[in-house]
C-alpha cells in the first residue's frame, strides 16, 4: 500500500453529525411546507445547487416555485441560515483527528458537495477551517463528486499524488469514484467503524498521533 501523505475529508456526516432535526424543523415552519415536500424540494434541486448552477437564494426560489409559493427575501436570509444550521453539529473525534493530523504535519484538505451560500455559512462560524491545507468546494469549480475531474483538482490542490491521498466519505458512490481516480478511500459509517477499517489497512499510525492541544470554536 502507497503511503499516506494528506487525508482528504468530506464535510457532511464525516466531520459533520447527520443533520440537526430541530434546523430541519426551523426550516419546515419557514417555508410553510408538508414534510413530504420539504424533503422532496431541498433533494430534487440540492445536486445543482451544490454544483453551482443555482445560487442559494435560486435554489430555494426553485423550492418554492415547485410548490406555488414564494418566499421573501426575508425568509430566504432565514432558510440560508437555517440550512447552515442543519450541517452544524460537528463530528468531534473527526474533526479532533483532522487537527491532530495537521499538528503532525500531514496535509489535509476537504472535498465537499456544497453550494455557496453554505460554504460562506460554515466558514463564517468555524475558523478552524482554515486550517486545512486547501478546500474544494464544488460549487466554486461547477464540478460535484462523484464526477471524476472534482478529485483530479483536489488532488491538484494538495499537490499529492491521488495515491497518496486518503478520501473519507459517507457516500459509497463517491468513495468508489476516489477510488477509480487513484486515491485510498474509506466509507465513514461511524467512528468505531472507521477506526477499524484504519487499522486493518495498516494506518494505525495515523489513528495515534499524539493529540496536542487542541481548540475548537464553534
Amino acid at each position: 500500500m502507497n503511503p499516506v501523505q494528506a487525508v482528504l475529508f468530506d464535510f457532511g456526516q464525516v466531520l459533520s453529525l447527520p443533520p440537526d432535526p430541530a434546523a430541519w424543523q426551523q426550516i419546515r415552519w419557514i417555508t410553510g411546507l408538508s414534510e413530504a415536500a420539504l424533503e422532496r424540494g431541498y433533494w430534487e434541486h440540492r445536486h445543482d445547487y451544490d454544483r453551482g448552477e443555482l445560487s442559494g437564494a435560486t435554489y430555494w426560489r426553485r423550492i418554492a416555485e415547485d410548490n406555488q409559493t414564494e418566499f421573501t427575501s426575508q425568509q430566504i436570509a432565514a432558510l440560508k441560515a437555517a440550512d447552515v444550521a442543519l450541517w452544524s453539529r460537528l463530528n468531534m473525534p473527526m474533526v479532533e483527528w483532522a487537527q491532530r493530523l495537521q499538528q503532525a504535519g500531514v496535509r489535509t484538505g476537504i472535498l465537499s458537495n456544497i453550494g455557496d451560500a453554505m460554504t460562506e455559512g460554515l466558514t463564517a462560524r468555524f475558523d478552524w477551517l482554515a486550517d486545512f491545507h486547501h478546500c474544494t468546494w464544488s460549487y466554486a469549480l461547477k464540478l460535484a463528486k462523484p464526477e471524476a475531474a472534482i478529485y483530479r483538482c483536489a488532488a491538484e490542490s494538495l499537490a499529492t499524488a491521488p495515491e497518496n491521498i486518503l478520501f473519507i466519505d459517507d457516500k459509497q458512490e463517491n468513495v468508489a469514484a476516489a477510488t477509480a481516480a487513484g486515491m485510498q478511500a474509506i466509507q465513514y459509517l461511524g467512528h468505531r467503524q472507521f477506526e477499524r477499517e484504519m487499522r486493518q489497512r495498516g494506518l494505525a499510525s495515523l489513528l495515534n498521533l499524539s493529540s496536542g492541544v487542541i481548540t475548537t470554536h464553534p
